[in-house]
């Protein structure tokens, strides 16, 4: 594990926390923890390792003695990084929705255990995960722990007294994402709706799902937000997000009505935007999901392309083909 990563846990103000890990790059996700005026407790998400969220959860038994227990947890969504620790909260409700239960269930972290362990015999997801987390995680101690209740659109939860409200604004990063929002601190916690200062991910879409999710949280009395990924910020980082997902929808039309592939349309847009943000492989995700979207289904690129590609991409190829290709740019 990169013990470098500067973990930090920030006070909110009136018992709300945030867990920021570093910049918030490949698997360094955040996590939150609310407390509850009878010093009953919720925490956010769990982390990648189970070594990482036990540092997580000592840190909030510190900072407040009642998160020694932990009464509930909510998974804002199903990826690893927000739930490969749920094993270590002990007997709390496990809550998130129920497309999220079902994905969890799709790709347990038995899964990612063993193909981090031999990664060559899982093809280019076993190469994907080495390079972009294997070298970083050590896997070896997550566990599948699914959420116990599941839910549908909404839900508001009594947390001691405070009012908790869970509301579904996916598919879109995933098929279930769901942020949670305290009305009294106007705090929201957004899960991967919201990425800061790095490329967000379309695994699910479609993209006028996340720019709506976006206007969701814009419309929120809300002062501050805490991402999935980055630092804590203001409604400027949902701003920022929704101005990234119409900007590389437009680019991304503009290659479609062209007539290029969506391999080549991602090269074609991921070197041309948002170079100053982390992780810009992402581009090639989100290009491949979008085409999905604009011909209605008929360019639906196989995981396995987009991530062989996002790999291509991050090691500085300038076009997707293999050499000699003829399209006139280097390889």
């Amino acid at each position: 594990m990169n013990t470098r990563i500067t973990r930090t846990l920030q006070e909110l103000g009136n018992g709300l926390y945030a867990w920021v890990q570093g910049d918030g790059s490949w698997g360094w996700s955040n996590s939150g923890l609310v407390v509850g005026e009878d010093g009953q407790t919720l925490v956010v998400d769990t982390l990648f390792t189970g070594a990482l969220t036990q540092d997580m959860l000592d840190a909030y038994a510190k900072a407040e003695p009642a998160a020694a227990k932990i009464d509930v947890l909510v998974n804002t969504h199903s990826n690893g990084d927000h739930t490969f620790g749920n094993h270590l909260v002990g007997d709390a409700r496990i809550i998130a929705s129920e497309a999220t239960r079902e994905e969890m269930e799709e790709r347990p972290a038995g899964f990612f255990k063993a193909a981090s362990a031999n990664p060559a015999a899982y093809g280019v997801f076993g190469e994907f995960l080495h390079e972009y987390m294997g070298k970083t995680f050590d896997f070896s101690d997550i566990e599948h722990v699914a959420p116990t209740e599941v839910f549908k659109g909404s839900r508001t939860l009594h947390v001691g007294g405070r009012r908790v409200e869970l509301t579904e604004l996916g598919p879109a990063h995933t098929r279930g994402d769901i942020i949670v929002y305290l009305p009294d601190s106007k705090v929201c916690y957004t899960g991967d709706l919201v990425f800061h200062g790095g490329h967000p991910i379309m695994w699910a879409g479609p993209v006028g799902n996340w720019i709506a999710a976006c206007d969701h949280i814009l419309g929120l009395d809300v002062d501050v937000i805490v991402p999935g990924h980055g630092a804590v910020s203001d409604k400027s980082a949902v701003q920022g997000l929704r101005d990234y997902f119409t900007h590389i929808l437009a680019e991304t039309k503009a290659c479609y009505d062209a007539g290029l592939d969506w391999e080549a349309a991602a090269f074609e847009v991921g070197y041309a935007n948002f170079d100053s943000w982390l992780d810009r492989e992402r581009v090639v995700a989100n290009v491949a999901t979008i085409y999905r979207d604009l011909s209605g289904g008929k360019v639906n690129p196989a995981q396995e392309d987009v991530l062989r590609q996002m790999l291509r991409y991050s090691k500085g190829a300038n076009c997707p083909h293999d050499a000699p290709c003829g399209c006139g740019k280097a390889h």
